[in-house]
């Protein structure tokens, strides 16, 4: 039987990674949907293809009109109350004629006994037997390419093949994403938008402040310790949307900052998005906060472990505080920085929210991290045209981007010695 942490692995992390892998491979989006798709002829296909050879001529041939006289306009015209004296003539003097344009079947219309005086009147009629392959719904190939070689058989066989391809509504395997994001301008500064995003908040705040917020409290009396520590998880249980609404009262223009700034004589405006410089600092403190209350917890941990008889041996031995941290619990710490280091690179790789809910990447799009415009691409953007593709490309780069990393750090600490057989036998 298999065990249910291995069903809930499978359900909840390797389900979501192979369906993200499958899909970055495809050009779904909102457009092709997620269904089978059918295939149309648009005018945008036509240009599409004039751009690859297809020549006015073939473009006019495919896109021509022509008017048939059958049951299916026959039908069409009835349910768009079309006045029945005229339907039964047309039906009675015309069915089963083809005319090769519309000014040809308007004049058979207009000779019709009970044909109606307005010309728009008469083109709307005419309008209701037209046949043209343009915006014409086929639901298979094979329908589609019988038609275009009923309707324009000058179109070269290759052209046609090419044209059937490009009407497919659906979403087709392709590597197209990759390929846009290796050769797109944007993709160069969206690496070093998340590179220093990520560099700065793990350094600064995640590992650096809270390593030192952990050796201060080592040496300070437990009540105080307890009470800083408490205080310092606030940022961490907060809900998200709360927390990004204090920092805007505390950045925007009538918040705390900029009236203290106004006090003192200091430029005052909104410090969130007001300046590409002051909306990089809010953005990396703002996320830097949360990640230096997760290091605290897990490096004051480990500071409680290390035996306390090292420490006071090293007094003994003349040593300050700066020697013993130096020299005694830096090395014993190695171990909780590479997981903080690993996990939490690993989380502002694929972290977005609080950008998404503070800076938006503005100004423009100097703040804009991989992560956050994988989740535009996919799930929110303007133009309402969701690329789920091409953002399940991006987010499988941030997949693999994180397995090399996660295996370089583990390189780098030295893991082996971590699990290796111990050197003192007991």
């Amino acid at each position: 039987m298999v065990a249910p942490a291995i069903l809930l692995l499978m359900a909840f992390f390797f389900t979501p990674v192979v369906l993200t892998g499958v899909f970055a491979f495809t050009d779904m989006s909102t457009s092709t949907g997620i269904s089978r798709g059918c295939y149309v002829v648009t005018p945008t296909t036509l240009r599409r293809l004039g751009d690859r050879g297809l020549g006015a001529n073939d473009a006019e041939a495919i896109s021509a009109a022509s008017y048939a006289v059958d049951e299916a306009g026959l039908a069409a015209a009835r349910d768009a109350g079309t006045d029945a004296a005229f339907l039964a003539d047309i039906e009675e003097r015309l069915t089963g004629e083809t005319f090769e344009t519309a000014r040809d079947f308007e004049l058979a219309l207009r000779d019709l006994p009970n044909a109606p005086r307005s010309p728009r009147a008469l083109k709307s009629a005419a309008d209701l037997f037209g046949q043209s392959l343009l915006n014409h719904r086929f639901v298979t190939r094979a329908e589609l390419a019988e038609a275009l070689a009923a309707h324009a058989p000058g179109v070269a066989e290759e052209m046609r093949e090419a044209l059937t391809d490009d009407a497919y509504t659906g979403a087709v395997f392709t590597t197209e994403n990759f390929t846009r994001l290796a050769t797109q301008p944007e993709t160069g500064r969206l690496i070093a938008n998340t590179a220093l995003y990520v560099g700065a908040t793990l350094s600064l705040f995640n590992v650096g402040l809270g390593l030192f917020l952990a050796l201060v409290l080592f040496y300070m009396p437990k009540p105080v310790t307890g009470l800083f520590s408490t205080l310092w998880l606030l940022p961490r249980i907060t809900p998200v949307v709360l927390y990004t609404i204090m920092w805007k009262w505390f950045t925007w223009e009538d918040g705390f900052l900029p009236i203290l700034a106004e006090q003192l004589g200091l430029p005052a405006f909104n410090y969130m998005k007001g300046s590409v410089v002051t909306a990089w600092m809010t953005m990396i403190a703002l996320n830097g906060f949360i990640g230096a209350s997760f290091g605290l917890i897990l490096f004051s941990g480990a500071l409680r472990a290390i035996p306390v008889q090292q420490l006071w041996a090293s007094e003994v031995d003349g040593a300050n505080r700066l020697q013993q941290i130096r020299r005694v619990i830096l090395p014993q710490l190695r171990w909780p920085i590479l997981f903080v280091t690993s996990y939490q690179t690993l989380s502002l790789l694929s972290s977005y929210e609080h950008i998404w809910l503070t800076t938006n990447g503005g100004p423009g799009k100097t703040t804009t991290v991989w992560a956050l415009e994988a989740f535009k691409t996919a799930l929110s953007n303007y133009s309402g045209n969701l690329e789920y593709g091409l953002g399940a490309a991006m987010a499988l780069v941030l997949v693999v981007v994180g397995l090399v990393l996660s295996i370089l750090y583990l390189r780098l600490f030295r893991f082996g010695d971590l699990v290796g057989r111990p050197r003192i036998e007991f």
